[in-house]
């Protein structure tokens, strides 16, 4: 696959803006799919196969965009390493619900899934803390990260450490939000493919901004986790 925001793009006929990104996107197949959510100044793709429950690989970071221009500085790239923490431009076509991105002869269409809503939870989260013994026990995220970014509708999680360019893990899919319960339904995960078309339903609130995130995880272990939005710890 290649990687799309890397790509020399055509620039539309406006001028794109930051909200005009803001969201989830999606292009290709069941068999070839790949997902972009946006939110805030970072970014997430994703590359899997739906059907067969294969995943494929995923990067991201974080972004702006001036004069229909992408600029992106990587924080993780599974599929070329080398990329990370390095600046890269790229120009962007916005048509009606149609992000296109093109190079040379090869073209790459991506259709709006949402902008950003209904989510309850849109936003780029760090886990900062964990609840034990009813007290919350509190961390500030370095270079090693676990960050959840959602979109309205789409979720993915990922494991990294954008220093020294470790990969330890991913996983998404939908989310929804209804009564104080947060439900996810997987579609991909970089473990255990196993893990795939399952559906993980917690407990959600807010505490002072933050996320309180308490259920069951895929393994069945009870979990009771703080997540902060990154633009509020500035990381």
């Amino acid at each position: 696959m290649k990687n799309l925001i890397s790509l020399l793009l055509v620039a539309g006929s406006f001028s794109v803006v930051a909200q005009d990104l803001s969201g989830a996107w999606q292009s290709g197949t069941d068999e070839n799919r790949s997902t972009m959510i946006v939110a805030g100044k970072f970014f997430s793709v994703a590359a899997y196969n739906l059907k067969d429950k294969i995943y494929t690989g995923t990067y991201g970071g974080q972004w702006r965009v001036e004069k229909n221009q992408f600029i992106e500085i990587q924080e993780f790239n599974t599929m070329k390493p080398a990329l990370i923490g390095v600046e890269q431009r790229a120009e962007i076509k916005i048509q009606k619900d149609k992000l296109i991105f093109k190079a040379g002869n090869v073209t790459q269409e991506f259709t709006r899934i949402d902008a950003g809503k209904p989510g309850e939870l849109s936003g780029a989260w760090l886990i900062t803390g964990r609840m034990v013994d009813g007290d919350i026990q509190r961390r500030t995220p370095g270079a090693r990260k676990t960050m959840k970014i959602l979109s309205g509708t789409r979720f993915q999680w990922i494991a990294y450490n954008n220093e020294t360019k470790e990969f330890f893990g991913t996983g998404g899919g939908t989310y929804t939000t209804e009564k104080g319960k947060y439900t996810e339904s997987i579609e991909f995960f970089s473990r255990d493919n196993s893990r795939v078309g399952a559906k993980l339903e917690f407990d959600f609130s807010f505490i002072d901004g933050d996320w309180r995130h308490s259920g069951n995880s895929s393994k069945g272990d009870p979990i009771d986790e703080i997540w902060s939005k990154r633009e509020k710890i500035g990381i």
